[in-house]
């Protein structure tokens, strides 16, 4: 068995980002050898996600709007986690909504996804910066 690691660092100047990792995670898991296995992705702040879905511009823009419309950022005041100082109470709950990791199987040394499958690091509150653990598992 053979495991690899991996960090990917992001620095995003908005609030709210998505971005398509799945080019980075496939290099990662190419350059590591293994293939047969799986390859998990998880973001490493409690404010960010990593989710699985299609790469379509609009689909991206619904997903905002809705996770906007199910925990709004303003009035920050709404929250009281914000109570102590921070107001980014809302990326919290936009993080459980989306998740933190993925796992993905490897086979023949690629990632083993479905039509029209990406993965996706998403920013809900940015301004910082943040990683992505990307750990590959096999032989």
């Amino acid at each position: 068995m053979k495991s690899v690691t991996e960090y990917l660092w992001f620095d995003t100047i908005e609030r709210r980002a998505y971005i398509n990792i799945t080019d980075k995670v496939r290099d990662i898991v190419r350059q590591s050898g293994i293939k047969e296995g799986i390859c998990l992705v998880n973001a490493r702040h409690i404010t960010a996600s990593v989710y699985i879905n299609d790469a379509e511009n609009g689909l991206i823009k619904d997903f905002d709007n809705w996770l906007e419309r199910l925990a709004p950022h303003d009035p920050v005041s709404q929250y009281r986690h914000n109570r102590t100082g921070e107001d980014n109470a809302d990326a919290h709950l936009k993080r459980q909504i989306m998740g933190r990791d993925v796992v993905i199987a490897v086979t023949q040394g690629k990632l083993d996804f479905g039509p029209w499958e990406q993965i996706y690091y998403g920013e809900f509150d940015g301004r910082r910066r943040k990683s992505v653990l990307v750990k590959v598992i096999g032989e």
